[in-house]
């Protein structure tokens, strides 16, 4: 199955850099781009691409307002935003509105590519190095959501450990060895766990074991 793409970025040379990798590419396509938010809410709504590769700074509406947008639309559209660490003031705001992961714009191309696949099957972009920091970077800014602690009632003690570890960066693997658990099982926990917290996807399970206090901004 082709993954559709539009990629949203006021920068030109973003967007031709990332249209011919992806042109090489057999299983992703570029179906439409767009140099600002509301343009890139409107294609979401014409094209109903698989993913969007989401600029924050943009002209007019940023890819904050639109990602909230395109995800609380009619469309299925999963959102990847692009940022700087100069862009860390965006990126608690971009996951709460919705985006299933986040890059930032020195990764090298091929790493970009794999994002999308990654989003495109439903997964999240939660990649250690680098959404650590990131949050890590927020909570600490931000002592007033380390205070409103988010109510996990109705999770079993199991689930707890698993949530803290994902709001740690860990992947399935990486948590199925520190529990000494199977892969399989650690995916169960995590559907367990989107299913009670309501959360969208991996990226929110993040937000709320930092919101939960469960994961400190020195973790």
């Amino acid at each position: 199955m082709t993954i559709r793409v539009v990629l949203a970025d006021d920068q030109q040379l973003i967007r031709t850099a990332l249209r011919m990798v992806i042109a090489d590419i057999e299983d992703v396509e570029v179906v439409g781009e767009a140099a600002g938010g509301e343009e890139a809410v409107a294609l979401a709504e014409e094209l109903t691409p698989d993913v969007v590769v989401m600029d924050i700074r943009m002209p007019g509406m940023d890819g904050i307002e639109a990602t909230r947008r395109i995800t609380t639309g009619p469309g299925d559209s999963r959102i990847v935003v692009l940022t700087t660490f100069d862009d860390d003031d965006y990126v608690y705001g971009a996951l709460h509105a919705g985006a299933s992961g986040f890059l930032v714009k020195d990764m090298a191309l091929d790493d970009i590519i794999g994002a999308v696949r990654v989003v495109a099957a439903g997964d999240a972009l939660i990649a250690p190095g680098v959404t650590r920091r990131l949050i890590q970077d927020f909570t600490a800014a931000r002592p007033e959501q380390a205070r409103a602690r988010r109510d996990l009632k109705g999770i079993t003690e199991r689930e707890r450990e698993v949530l803290t570890l994902v709001g740690t960066g860990l992947s399935n693997t990486e948590i199925a060895e520190r529990l000494f658990i199977s892969v399989a099982t650690a995916k169960t926990y995590l559907t367990r766990l989107l299913s009670k917290l309501d959360a969208r996807d991996r990226v929110q399970l993040v937000i709320i074991a930092y919101e939960a206090g469960l994961v400190s901004a020195s973790r």
